[in-house]
């Protein structure tokens, strides 16, 4: 039986993860803010093998953990200086929103849920109810509207299909232009 992954502590680099993976067609290095290094193995190929490669490509992992703890340092930084959100008034300000925006388009969801969540802005249950992440205050307001509106689509059109972006640029405008630019906006800060 062979090993899936394992952490080793590789001199000079440091922890990295090695991990098997059916797509990797070579030997693929990554390296993530808070995550580290991984180094996605093919099979056919060997651990051993990784490695050697992962050594021949030290500068450019050294430059690279440099960049990430660079980017880590900034997230930590922006974490302690931004203030908590006030759950209670984003709430009520992202509710006020959400029912004025249903009403004059003649929508109808079932429940509204307003949480702190670390990787969706929102979310349209099967069962109708929409989820909104209490960040959302923190958005310029065009963009609040945005996802707003694309879990207000998702009440009748379940995915992301062509149909789904045709019907929130009804709403919106240019919806992809809108999601390019909520991109910018980080949710784990």
């Amino acid at each position: 039986m062979s090993i899936k992954s394992f952490t080793k502590t590789v001199s000079g680099i440091g922890p990295v993860l090695f991990e098997r993976s059916r797509k990797a067609k070579s030997i693929n290095i990554t390296i993530k803010p808070f995550e580290g290094i991984r180094v996605a193995v093919p099979f056919g190929l060997s651990y051993q093998q990784a490695e050697r490669v992962l050594k021949s490509k030290r500068k450019w992992v050294e430059e690279n953990i440099q960049k990430i703890k660079q980017v880590e340092h900034e997230h930590d930084e922006r974490k302690q200086e931004r203030p908590q959100i006030d759950r209670a008034a984003a709430r009520e300000q992202l509710v006020k929103r959400l029912e004025e925006l249903s009403a004059h388009n003649g929508f109808s969801y079932n429940r509204v849920f307003v949480r702190c969540q670390k990787t969706k802005w929102g979310s349209c249950s099967s069962n109708n109810n929409i989820n909104l992440n209490a960040k959302l205050v923190e958005l310029p307001d065009n963009l609040i509207d945005y996802v707003i509106y694309h879990e207000l689509v998702h009440l009748n059109v379940k995915n992301h299909g062509p149909q789904f972006w045709a019907e929130l640029d009804k709403y919106v405008g240019d919806a992809k232009a809108l999601d390019k630019e909520l991109k910018k906006y980080r949710l784990d800060v």
